[in-house]
């Protein structure tokens, strides 16, 4: 069944924990979201509020999918570049598909409606990302139409003696 996907929703108490709930599974399960498990909630929350006051701020635009039971299965962050000489293009960032999601197409999904909501954004003609290196995401997102246009080798440090490539991804929106 595929997920419901809503551009800026109210967050609430149950979004907000939604999310905080997506992202700490995601990040335990192996994700390459920000943290390196084991996390816990507490130690994402300051990350996701960054994210809220960003969109409070109107810097970033949340966008969320649901599963058939109105779950939290999905989420990802598009910001807005402050920079003037780059505004022409948004980051998209915290790409999430819950685990228990995984394999059945939800996360191209995700992709596909992050694109589709960037091209309604006045003025943006691309959309980037960042990948950790060493997990097969630059084939995936390369299956999804992005393109490595960068890697800084070594420059994510999972663990000592375990440092990852820092891949630079771009969605040509035209």
């Amino acid at each position: 069944m595929p997920l419901t996907f809503t551009i800026d929703p109210a967050v609430g108490p149950e979004l907000r924990d939604g999310i905080l709930d997506l992202w700490t599974d995601v990040s335990n399960a192996g994700g390459a979201v920000g943290f390196v498990a084991p996390v816990e909630r507490e130690a994402i929350r300051p990350e996701l509020v960054k994210h809220l006051a960003a969109m409070a701020d109107g810097r970033a635009r949340l966008l969320v999918g649901h599963d058939e039971d109105g779950q939290v299965a999905a989420a990802a962050f598009l910001t807005f570049n402050t920079h003037r000489l780059m505004t022409h293009w948004v980051w998209l960032y915290r790409v999430m598909v819950h685990p228990r999601h995984q394999g059945l197409g939800y996360g191209r999904d995700l992709l596909a409606a992050a694109a589709d909501e960037a091209r309604t954004f006045e003025g943006i003609e691309a959309v980037r990302l960042t990948c950790r290196g060493g997990l097969g995401l630059e084939r995936f997102y390369g299956s999804c139409g992005y393109k490595e246009v960068g890697r800084i080798p070594g420059a994510i440090r999972v663990a000592p003696g375990d440092d990852r490539d820092d891949v630079i991804m771009l969605l040509p929106l035209g």
